[in-house]
């Protein structure tokens, strides 16, 4: 069985004998910076590759072995970012700044309120000593916000600025300060205007945005690591004749572990003891138990579904083949950070040219004689009015709607991002097990079952742990029937369930047939009464509406799944769609990588830990709710309940989406294209500019609300 499921990482093509680094970039928050560390780092001498994971707020670097950590530490610090080298690819990376975002948005929220209270009485009039107490209680309250709230984008610009670059927070930094600057002096002089609101409230809408658009990312982290946790945390070893429970990351190859019935394997090994049958469902996709046996190999997170085996360890820790699996999904997961918004792209030429436009507008209302107090306010409403606050708003706004929408339908978007690939998706590709079916095993032929029996089997199933015992107990339940009260019920491993009923012996048992019924299939036995009951893992009752309506969205739907081909057979005769069987986690990620090198995006659905590299690596990718952890968490979007559906309506719902984003940002550009030339013309106060700044943001989500039945 270990031969049977080879999975190795692919070699660097760059450089075979490279030396490979991982790098926590904690302080990465747009697309300029993935681009800025990706092009700086591959820019140096030495450094054959550099790939940025957004989500998990890595960078891994394909370099020459004479490179140390402490160089590429110094060479991405020289680009303007923090580092800390990761030993291992598996080690999630506490995002900090997330949190310090929340709090910062907090405080600005909550002193934009009170500023903004403060600034009704000076609007409606308030003149002398009135106006200049509401000016310096405005103060008090702005100059603390702004230190504590600025932060986040005044440490970036700082960073950016110390190594000769910019990105668009120095626009902003400058904006806020020089409004804040401004509005001190006002008051200090006694003037008549000051902007505290504008400068705090600016920052609250930035600090939105800034926020939604970090939580939905943040959730999509935990992927690798919830896959890891399906092993066991260790097993019991048995050396010098002596029992002892090792912890699994001190296990090694040639200890020899005991594994009972309904525990999972520790690491990868061979049994040398026992016999069992092993649930290989989270691997294989296999809907049936396997039966093994002494010289078969079992895996790390297998079930041992029947019988105590004794296994001796051949891989432990990091050499197993659900480590390698988590590899896989790492490194797949990586290829998305390389999907850049559109708002993002807009990122490289901003700063620059907000830049150029407030310095153009200073020098030009100096030239035309203007005092340096009044070509200073001009370029600070420049600085405000042209505040990426819309465009950064014109994608989270549209995804946190629609992702609402979606989420009253039971479909669970984790990531904004995957709405847009979602709806550029163009080939989709299901699993079987779980997936197009339910997962589960569910009786054919119950009404076999005479009544007089069924309180019998009933109570039979109660005492079993097997799956299929626990399918039929639970199809009986759903029709009333009450449990018979039995006698001496024991259990056997590998054989089934029997007790005493009225005096006669009962069982739940194999067939005596054994034939291809052995894991799909239980006998009923009662003196010479022998009742075969089977099983199957049953259609999911839309699945054939469910293609057609991809086909009709211009989704080519495939099967690609672990299973056996005749298990395939029936449900691509229902479908309608292509299949392949017997495949590998390493071949449906390559199937998926051969799609992509033709230049199609594929939506990837599946439910098993097998599917968790595919899930990864696919354009977009989505998972039932019965899918295991790691699958779950690898995916971009989890639909709950039976249904299958919710695949067509997330599309749909994603291409509205998608529709709505490109308005928003036609509708920031048009407020940027009348705001801009009014506040070079000196006819917009910082005030003004802020406000106009925060009802373009207002149209935007106004517009981006239009989503909220967008899951019909």
């Amino acid at each position: 069985m270990m031969a049977s499921l080879p999975v190795t990482l692919t070699p660097d093509p760059i450089a075979p004998d490279a030396a490979h680094s991982l790098f926590a970039v904690p302080d990465m928050h747009c697309a300029g910076c993935i681009a800025k560390v990706e092009r700086g780092l591959t820019a140096l001498p030495g450094i054959h590759a550099a790939r940025v994971n957004y989500s998990a707020r890595r960078v891994a670097i394909t370099h020459d072995p004479a490179l140390t950590l402490p160089d590429l530490r110094a060479a991405i610090a020289g680009i303007g970012f923090a580092a800390e080298p990761l030993a291992d690819p598996t080690i999630a990376v506490e995002n900090a700044q997330d949190k310090r975002l929340l709090r910062a948005l907090a405080v600005a929220g909550f002193a934009s309120m009170n500023i903004m209270l403060l600034s009704v009485s000076i609007w409606s009039g308030a003149v002398g000593a009135t106006r200049e107490l509401f000016h310096w209680l405005s103060a008090l309250i702005a100059l603390p916000t702004v230190a504590y709230a600025g932060q986040p984008f005044f440490r970036s610009a700082f960073a950016a600025l110390r190594v000769g670059r910019t990105n668009m927070d120095v626009p902003i930094s400058i904006g806020v300060l020089l409004a804040t600057g401004m509005s001190l002096y006002e008051t200090i002089t006694g003037g008549t205007h000051a902007w505290f609101d504008g400068a705090v409230m600016l920052l609250t809408f930035l600090l939105a945005g800034r926020c939604l658009d970090a939580m939905m990312r943040g959730r999509a982290r935990d992927g690798v690591a919830a896959l890891l946790r399906q092993t066991a945390p260790g097993a019991y070893v048995i050396e010098a004749g002596q029992r002892r429970w090792v912890e699994a990351r001190a296990l090694v190859p040639g200890m020899m572990m005991q594994v009972a019935a309904g525990e999972r394997f520790a690491a990868d090994g061979e049994i040398r003891e026992g016999k069992s049958s092993v649930d290989l469902a989270f691997l294989t996709g296999e809907s049936r138990p396997v039966a093994v046996g002494v010289g078969d190999g079992v895996h790390a997170g297998a079930l041992n579904m029947d019988g105590p085996l004794s296994v001796v360890v051949r891989a432990a820790g990091a050499d197993t083949l659900i480590a390698d699996i988590a590899r896989m999904m790492d490194a797949a997961g990586q290829g998305k950070s390389r999907y850049v918004r559109i708002a993002d792209r807009a990122a490289r030429l901003y700063a620059p040219a907000v830049h150029l436009l407030a310095a153009l507008s200073f020098a030009g209302w100096m030239i035309a004689g203007a005092g340096v107090h009044q070509a200073l306010l001009i370029a600070t409403a420049v600085l405000l009015i042209t505040c990426p606050c819309a465009l950064g708003l014109a994608v989270p706004a549209a995804q946190v709607v629609a992702c609402g929408a979606l989420m009253r339908r039971g479909i669970l978007v984790k990531d904004g991002s995957a709405l847009e690939r979602l709806a550029e998706a163009d080939r989709a590709m299901f699993d079987k097990t779980g997936t197009l079916t339910l997962g589960r095993p569910m009786p054919e032929n119950l009404h076999a079952l005479p009544a007089d029996a069924r309180p019998v089997v009933l109570a039979l199933a109660r005492a079993s742990r097997h799956p299929l015992s626990a399918a039929l107990a639970e199809a009986l339940q759903r029709e009333g029937v009450m449990a018979a009260t039995l006698s001496d019920l024991r259990e056997e491993a590998g054989v089934g369930v029997s007790g005493l009923w009225q005096g006669r012996p009962v069982s739940l048992a194999r067939p005596a047939n054994a034939g291809n019924w052995t894991s799909l299939a239980t006998e009923y036995r009662d003196g010479d009464c022998h009742i075969l009951l089977t099983f199957a893992d049953m259609l999911r009752p839309d699945a054939a509406a469910t293609a057609a309506a991809l086909r009709t969205l211009g989704l080519d739907p495939i099967i690609a799944s672990g299973d056996r081909p005749q298990a395939l057979h029936e449900v691509a005769m229902a479908t309608g769609m292509l299949a392949t069987g017997h495949m590998s986690p390493q071949a449906k990620l390559a199937m998926i990588e051969r799609l992509k090198a033709q230049g199609h995006r594929v939506l990837m659905v599946g439910d098993g830990l097998n599917d968790g590299p595919a899930l990864a690596a696919g354009h977009v990718s989505l998972a039932p709710s019965s899918a295991s952890d790691a699958s779950q968490l690898a995916a971009d979007v989890v639909f709950l309940g039976d249904s299958l559906s919710s695949v067509a309506v997330a599309v749909r719902a994603a291409r509205r989406t998608l529709a709505i984003v490109r308005q928003n940002f036609m509708l920031a550009v048009g407020y940027n294209l009348l705001a801009v030339p009014l506040a070079i013309a000196g006819l917009v106060t910082p005030l003004v500019a802020a406000l106009a700044m925060s009802g373009s943001s207002l149209i935007v989500i106004a517009n981006a609300l239009r989503l909220r039945r967008a899951a019909r």
